[in-house]
């Protein structure tokens, strides 16, 4: 659920209400996109200095594309994949509708791109970034002048962070990037989207966050379509500033088995969330994506241990008692 907006959120100038006339298009997000699937990649080779990425070009139905890139094996990172996907369809599935049920049966194009990296050092964090733009077209049959006539459209997207031993200068870091991205649109937006990540990546069967957040919207098409991009333009440009830092001072420390086998354990809980909770991978199914880019988000190893309790005062513990917790990292000294 959106958190409620405030005074400030409410308040544009005469140029964002300009842009609230603007008629959404899906060709310049989608170039965005891939230019930003590119970016990232390059970012994240050289971060491992080894392996590649794989990629593949699907070309869908309607004009639609999947641009899969998936790196394994890499000394630094043991699975990364940066997922473009533009999906034309027919009929909304049941995932996009059950919200919107007015907007059953209507043709409609998603374009995203998804991204997930699971390094191999247990020190080194995983993250995860996604941005996506939906629109759902008229009906055929829609009356000019009425309501159904109009295109529905909206952003979405965010980026969080995943610890497995948590370190307050990487939570800071992290967040202060976040904040970056919000910024040119209000103080007030980035509490708000933190929030919001902070409510939506939480593990509810398990009563616990899937990590130290970031920031997250859905449904959002506050002050037009060029704002609204914008700012799901600023969110995909800081990723790779919010996280190659945190991975380059993390990728060489020293581990043993120990933290080997709790980085495992920990990405169980990663699983879970994705396969009981996501959102985008009910969607993704529903829509009839492809299983395989759907599921290179999934950890290559992972683990369950019954009643798994980490030792009293132990780093493992931390990780719970510090950094499983919401908090100002922003607004912290440090880094």
């Amino acid at each position: 659920m959106m958190p409620p907006m405030t005074p400030d959120d409410s308040a544009d100038d005469s140029a964002a209400a300009a842009h609230a006339t603007t008629r959404p298009d899906v060709a310049p997000v989608r170039a965005f996109l891939l230019g930003l699937q590119d970016d990232i990649c390059a970012a994240l080779t050289a971060c491992d200095g080894e392996a590649n990425f794989e990629e593949q070009l699907l070309e869908g139905e309607r004009g639609g594309l999947a641009r899969p890139r998936v790196l394994e094996g890499g000394p630094v990172l043991e699975r990364a994949g940066v997922m473009f996907s533009h999906t034309v369809g027919a009929a909304l599935p049941k995932a996009a509708s059950a919200r919107r049920p007015e907007l059953a049966g209507r043709s409609f194009e998603a374009v995203s791109v998804s991204l997930i990296t699971h390094p191999r050092n247990p020190y080194a964090p995983t993250s995860h970034m996604n941005v996506r733009f939906f629109i759902a077209h008229p009906p055929a049959q829609a009356a000019p002048g009425s309501d159904d006539a109009a295109p529905v459209w909206w952003f979405g997207g965010g980026f969080d962070l995943t610890p497995h031993y948590g370190f307050d200068d990487d939570a800071i870091h992290w967040h202060r990037a976040a904040r970056d991205a919000c910024r040119p649109f209000g103080d007030s937006l980035y509490p708000r989207l933190k929030a919001w990540c902070d409510d939506y990546f939480f593990i509810k069967h398990r009563n616990e966050p899937r990590g130290i957040g970031g920031v997250f919207f859905d449904d959002w098409n506050d002050g037009g379509f060029e704002r609204a991009f914008a700012l799901m333009r600023s969110v995909g440009e800081h990723y790779v500033p919010a996280y190659v830092p945190i991975l380059e001072r993390r990728k060489q420390m020293p581990y043993s088995d120990r933290e080997r086998d709790f980085q495992l354990l920990r990405r169980g809980r990663y699983v879970e969330f994705n396969l009981v909770w996501d959102r985008g991978t009910r969607f993704g199914l529903e829509a009839g994506a492809r299983p395989e880019s759907l599921l290179a988000s999934m950890p290559p190893l992972a683990r369950w241990e019954y009643q798994h309790r980490p030792e009293p005062g132990s780093p493992e513990a931390a990780l719970y008692e510090r950094y499983l917790v919401p908090r100002d990292w922003a607004g912290m000294d440090g880094c």
